[in-house]
């Protein structure tokens, strides 16, 4: 027979009460459509080092390398960071759109952490493990630069208040892509890692970019799926896959260095028409 103390009896909570509070769960610890979307950018992160891992890792250390296996493996690697991009993009959108959770800002930065931060620091170490004239440990130096950009760039986008619009540093999925596009333009060693090491720089430097809405989310999702499609291309050796292939890269990291310089360029006549005004309030 059991003995219930009056104590204990009092504090004696009855099924149907413990039911209803599982039922009455806040409303912030629910994913909404927004965090779905924000996990399928996670998985697209985690998919792509599986395959850089399996289909170009792997038979390099094993052996059994295939030219036409790698090529399908790295382009599968690089197609789910775009994909996740394309989560990243539409995440946001609807986010705005609809109820979005309390979770969702820390969900993003993970997800982001991982597709974009993890992925291609990863695909940075493989290169320099299956390249001929890559050093591995200096490419894993690159690596850990890339993963801690985008760690940087990450913390202070949720501490910093920015005016509406822009983002500081060059944003974390446009980073990512550029980062692969060097690799992928097969340059000598030096040119590839000084390029990695400018585009992580970027990523925590205070240049200016704007936040893909309207026309621009438009042009930016065009632009990643017509890069899938070079991919694709390239992955199944279509005529010219290579040659197209290459333009792209080559497309994505001018973009890469443009955009800075015009947003400089902005700044600095902001400056001066600043100055000339103020100089224009003295004069009597």
């Amino acid at each position: 027979m059991t003995v219930i103390e009056p104590d204990t009896q009092a504090a004696w909570v009855p099924e149907a009460d413990v039911a209803d509070d599982t039922d009455d769960m806040p409303l912030s610890t629910r994913l909404s459509i927004a965090d779905t979307l924000t996990l399928g950018n996670a998985i697209c992160g985690f998919m792509a080092v599986y395959f850089t891992t399996t289909g170009v890792l792997i038979p390099h250390l094993t052996g059994n390398e295939d030219g036409g296996m790698a090529r399908h493996s790295a382009a599968t690697a690089v197609i789910l960071m775009l994909l996740a991009s394309v989560f990243d993009l539409f995440d946001g959108l609807v986010a705005r759109k609809l109820r979005s959770s309390a979770m969702g800002a820390e969900l993003d930065n993970l997800s982001d952490l991982i597709s974009f931060g993890l992925a291609p620091a990863y695909f940075v170490v493989v290169w320099g493990m299956v390249a001929d004239d890559a050093h591995q440990r200096v490419s894993a130096v690159a690596a850990i630069v890339v993963l801690l950009a985008v760690v940087l760039r990450l913390a202070r986008f949720s501490c910093v208040q920015l005016r509406d619009g822009i983002f500081q540093g060059m944003p974390s999925p446009f980073g990512a892509l550029t980062v692969v596009s060097i690799v992928l333009l097969e340059l000598p060693f030096v040119p590839t890692l000084l390029a990695i090491m400018g585009v992580a720089w970027l990523m925590v430097s205070r240049v200016e970019y704007p936040k893909p809405r309207g026309p621009l989310a438009v042009a930016m999702l065009s632009w990643i799926v017509l890069s899938m499609g070079l991919l694709a291309a390239w992955a199944f050796d279509a005529p010219g896959g290579e040659l197209l292939l290459q333009t792209g890269c080559a497309l994505q990291v001018v973009l890469g260095a443009v955009i800075p310089l015009f947003a400089t360029a902005r700044r600095v006549n902001t400056f001066r028409d600043n100055r000339r005004e103020a100089r224009a309030a003295q004069l009597p």
